[in-house]
């Protein structure tokens, strides 16, 4: 069985150590704990994974994050995977650092990301990770704190957030999403 992780973020060096780019830190973090050697393929860089009896497809998209639909609909279709067994990894200003909030669906919330997936699909109905980048700015500041690179002290704690992440993606396919959700949703 074949499941899409589409981490979200922006391709670029500049963009490398932001707050957006967590989806990609994820995904990135996924690969390199199996040794996985990332290609670069139409609409994003790909890389394949195993877990147990499981292939994980990591993406990141290559379209930056208002076009990611662009990128995530063309190998769910590409690879044949249902929208069930898709899961998208972003970053989100409402949970605080670290948090991870699992859902199987829900609104893009303000995220563009998951706006462009949502209109591409035609459902806001498929499965994300939201990983908690706290609010920690003033009015009319957010997209310099969305772009901005991490505080030293999240630096320090992001190792072990990122590892927590991995482990809810291998929960989701191998246990389920139900599971996964009673397991790593965390309370405020």
């Amino acid at each position: 069985m074949k499941y899409l992780i589409a981490g979200l973020g922006n391709i670029g060096p500049e963009y490398a150590n932001t707050r957006h780019n967590i989806g990609f830190k994820i995904v990135e973090a996924l690969a390199a704990e199996s040794g996985a050697a990332w290609k670069s393929e139409r609409y994003g860089d790909v890389a394949e994974v195993r877990a147990k009896n499981k292939t994980l497809l990591l993406l990141k998209p290559n379209t930056y994050m208002n076009l990611s639909g662009k990128s995530v609909r063309y190998w769910m279709q590409q690879e044949k995977i249902p929208v069930d067994n898709l899961l998208v990894l972003l970053d989100d200003l409402s949970l605080a650092f670290g948090k991870l909030r699992i859902k199987g669906k829900g609104s893009d919330g303000g995220h563009n990301g998951l706006k462009s997936i949502q209109e591409l699909l035609g459902s806001a109905a498929y499965p994300r990770l939201r990983f908690g980048i706290g609010a920690e700015f003033h009015k009319g500041q957010q997209v310099d704190y969305v772009l901005g690179e991490w505080t030293a002290a999240e630096s320090e704690s992001l190792p072990a957030a990122i590892k927590r992440s991995c482990d809810a993606v291998k929960s989701f396919a191998l246990a389920g999403l139900e599971r996964t959700m009673n397991q790593f949703n965390t309370k405020d």
